[in-house]
């Protein structure tokens, strides 16, 4: 009987779990190597006295029928056995200078498009053209199966994939065209200042393509974009899970130390306490930046990699500052997802400000919480996730002091805008782009690898492979600006495909039971 082919991984994040499951469908034998003495990478949760804290996952794309996201997901979990819960709401913007016609400074954003579309009319029927291309911009969208699975279109007759793939032919040219308008560009369109000003803020002032809006609300129009209850480490326990029913094996508190390579190929992992693991060929779905310049050394690189580590390419997507609480009531009178002006100023010691807070309550998810209490998060995003990592490097005793001096602040903010829950706080909990790096290896703590800038369909300067280096893949969130679960999924099960193709193997999958 010939010998299945070894593979071994690097990281069990999202996509390393992903790539794994389906090694092992078709026929690899696989082993993961992860450092964290648990699975999902940045996909994660962690406990905080009797409280449980969330750092990754608000929806999943692709959660039931109505996404291409949904096939991928739906290879690895059987998602009808997966509570997920859906809000009628996506979230609350409050705007500052203006007020919709009955007074209310808040600006829902529904996830039904009829709703949504509904609700924006009454507040501006004079704006009834723009809001009706808005929504119908969304609606194209949802025409389109996404991401599109080559393999699953038919292989006959012919005509009948030949007709799908100009379909998604004319599927690029709607997104050049949408691609060029961003959050700003529609805003300046509406005649309703309160309009205008919730469009503005819809990223808190930023300008954000509308692309990165509407893609994932086409997908909460069809009840396809739930939150796992139980949280992000739940939803990566039930993928390790699957994982190892296939025949996979994981080693937690395993780290690598290298990549061992030998005539230009990879041949082997060296790992913790100097033990090798020797493999037909090596797939990292760990950090880019750690894989290529520590991993191996950087021997292995072009002009385009060397001017990614210099940041001349492509921005690294915004660390995340997240400041939870455990509370000793639910909050359940309050949006559980809101954006709001503060009163006055938040300034981080890194030299980033904020003059509005995001505050998510989830008192939707009984798991995270005693019954009667719920989790509180504050998300704040930053470009210099380095001040915190090295601080922490450098000054462990000012890294905690600081620490303290932002939550404090935090606080501060938070009694202005829900008066007395200064008294409600039980448990506190800060995760710093530090926090980040050292769990995860992230490079610069980012959140979500590449930032999608002017063009966000672009593909990353990571790919699969690297220059002049056999047996040896590449996958994860940094395939692709914007990153995240979604990208994580298609990565895994394309660098999957990717070596079946390469060991002259079919590619095959199945929906999971």
């Amino acid at each position: 009987m010939q010998a299945k082919p070894k593979i071994n991984i690097i990281g069990a994040g999202i996509s390393g779990l992903c790539a794994g499951c389906y090694l092992q469908m078709n026929g690899f034998e696989t082993q993961i190597f992860e450092k964290h003495d648990i699975p999902g990478g940045l996909c994660t949760s962690w406990e905080k006295g009797e409280y449980t804290i969330d750092g990754c996952a608000h929806w999943i794309l692709g959660s039931d029928k109505g996404s291409g996201f949904y096939h991928m997901w739906s290879e690895i979990l059987n998602l009808e056995k997966i509570n997920f819960h859906h809000h009628e709401i996506r979230i609350h913007v409050e705007v500052k200078n203006t007020a919709d016609k009955y007074g209310s400074k808040i600006f829902n954003v529904y996830n039904d498009l009829n709703t949504l579309q509904n609700y924006m009319l009454d507040l501006s029927p004079e704006d009834e053209q723009v809001i009706k291309q808005f929504i119908n911009d969304v609606r194209v969208l949802q025409k389109y199966e996404l991401p599109p699975l080559m393999d699953k279109l038919p292989l006959i007759p012919s005509i009948i994939r030949g007709i799908k793939m100009m379909r998604y032919l004319k599927f690029l040219l709607i997104l050049n065209k949408q691609r060029k308008v961003s959050n700003y560009d529609l805003a300046k369109k509406f005649k309703s200042p309160f309009l205008k000003e919730a469009f503005e803020l819809l990223y808190d002032g930023q300008e954000v393509k509308m692309l990165v809006f509407n893609f994932p609300q086409a997908v909460f129009d069809k009840k396809s974009a739930g939150y796992p209850i139980g949280g992000s480490l739940a939803w990566a326990q039930k993928i390790a899970d699957k994982y190892t029913s296939l025949g996979g094996k994981i080693h937690y508190s395993t780290p690598v130390k290298k990549i061992i390579t030998e005539n230009n190929g990879a041949k082997a992992l060296l790992v913790r306490n100097d033990v090798i693991h020797e493999c037909d060929a090596v797939l990292s779905a760990a950090d880019w930046y750690k894989t290529v310049f520590e991993y191996l050394d950087g021997k292995y690189v072009n002009d385009k990699l060397l001017k990614l580590k210099e940041g001349k390419v492509i921005d690294v997507y915004y660390s995340i500052l997240l400041v939870s609480f455990g509370l000793k009531k639910t909050y359940k009178e309050f949006p559980h997802f809101h954006r709001f002006p503060i009163e006055l100023q938040l300034k981080s010691p890194c030299g980033t400000t904020w003059d509005r807070l995001e505050v998510h309550f989830y008192n939707y998810d009984p798991t995270l919480a005693p019954e009667g209490k719920t989790v509180m998060a504050c998300s704040f995003y930053t470009t210099n996730g380095n001040y915190w990592i090295n601080l922490r490097k450098n000054e462990r005793v000012k890294y905690r002091e600081e620490k303290t001096k932002f939550v404090n602040s935090v606080i501060e903010l938070l009694e202005i805008k829900f008066p007395g829950i200064k008294n409600d706080i039980e448990v506190t909990d800060f995760a710093t782009p530090a926090t980040v790096l050292r769990y995860t290896n992230n490079w610069q703590g980012s959140a979500q690898g590449w930032l999608p800038g002017e063009n966000i369909i672009a593909s990353s300067p990571v790919k699969m492979t690297l220059p002049k280096l056999k047996q040896f893949y590449y996958a994860s969130h940094w395939g692709r600006p914007g990153g995240g679960l979604p990208v994580a999924i298609n990565q895994g099960r394309d660098v999957a495909k990717l070596i079946c193709k390469d060991f002259k193997i079919d590619f095959k999958t199945s929906k999971a039971q």
